[in-house]
């Protein structure tokens, strides 16, 4: 099953050309009420609904350098700090946007954007502290997510050893198009995965090069505790911006479209947009993470 939000908050799932109209007010409803949701008898043309992120959990947990060729590629970049394998950080839910939305280019804090592919893990009920072998229980579905990051104020973040603004201004976090739920996907361990921007392949992996498998991944944060509808990241594969010979060729600017794309989930488009172009303002900046303060 494909989970939809659409339009102004309405939820259903996708049949063929079509949604089907599910009478709950979100996706987290859906799985706190354990997919015990009624149909409303209401079918749509998908190609007449407006697709909105899928959802929005109660909490976004990060997983970084995930990807075996990933971490192999994080040497060459000159962080202060390493990037272990498995690292933790929250993301800021309010940063959310759904497929087809502009990504917006925050010029006054940063210049260079950056994307990275990552799967996502869905939780479909409430729980804590379990192993991996009990995982399997906790998780509803996956979708597509594209962590935007500023490498900048990325690299000022890593002199703490830790990273969190960076991906967390408004519009980073695109995720969708739809969560598709875990009876849909025969081996999540076995997508592939390819991101690309005005066509051209940037990212290109399968999720068999994690390091840490889902399972695992879902029982360590579980001694965080979760609720329905959480959302777990996995890390992203080879091929960011940031460790090309001149990431500054490959960095995100203004009038890129961006396709993220996961086998047996779907293809996530966001494209992104000059700050003026969404905001009668200024390109906004902070004495901390401005681009004058470099």
């Amino acid at each position: 099953m494909k989970l939809v939000t659409f339009d102004e908050g309405r939820v259903g799932h996708v049949d063929g050309d079509s949604v089907v109209v599910l009478d709950c007010a979100s996706t987290r409803e859906y799985f706190e009420r354990g997919g015990d949701v009624a149909e409303t008898g209401e079918r749509l043309a998908l190609a007449e609904v407006t697709l909105r992120a899928p959802i929005v959990p109660k909490k976004f947990f990060h997983t970084a350098g995930n990807f075996s060729d990933h971490h192999e590629e994080l040497q060459a970049v000159n962080w202060s700090h390493p990037v272990h394998k498995g690292i933790v950080f929250f993301q800021n839910v309010d940063a959310i946007i759904g497929p087809d939305e502009a990504i917006v280019y925050p010029e006054g804090l940063t210049k260079e954007l950056d994307y990275e592919l990552e799967l996502a893990v869905v939780i479909g009920k409430s729980g804590k502290f379990f192993g991996p072998e009990e995982a399997e229980d906790y998780i509803a579905g996956y979708l597509v997510f594209n962590d935007i990051t500023a490498r900048d104020i990325q690299r000022r973040e890593m002199q703490s050893g830790v990273f969190s603004f960076s991906k967390a201004i408004d519009t980073f976090c695109p995720i969708g198009p739809w969560i598709v739920t875990k009876d849909e996907i025969a081996d999540p361990q076995a997508m592939r995965m390819e991101l690309r921007v005005n066509g051209d392949v940037r990212q290109k992996g399968n999720t068999s090069q994690m390091l840490i498998s889902i399972p695992h991944l879902v029982a360590h944060h579980s001694a965080q505790g979760y609720s329905a509808g959480d959302i777990i990241t996995t890390g992203t594969i080879s091929g960011v911006a940031a460790i090309q010979p001149d990431p500054f060729e490959f960095y995100l600017n203004p009038g890129d479209r961006i396709e993220a794309e996961i086998e047996g989930i779907g293809i996530l488009r966001n494209h992104v947009v000059a700050w003026r172009d969404a905001h009668d303002t200024e390109p906004y900046t902070t004495d901390l993470y401005s681009s004058a303060t470099d």
